[in-house]
């Protein structure tokens, strides 16, 4: 999955657990979006590689 769908899981998840009162949802929620922005982070860093690898 790309960055942004972990994030956006992990916020549905996390929202899941406060509603539900489940700590554990909500802390795997706020795992995934923790995920997606490495995710996204690692995406740009290697972007960045791969630009200046061309120049």
């Amino acid at each position: 999955m790309s960055g942004k769908t972990d994030i956006v899981k992990g916020r549905i998840k996390e929202a899941g657990g406060v509603l539900t009162g489940n700590d554990q949802m909500r802390n795997r929620g706020k795992l995934d979006q923790a995920v997606g922005r490495v995710k996204q982070a690692a995406t740009k860093a290697g972007d960045k590689v791969a630009k200046r690898m061309r120049k």
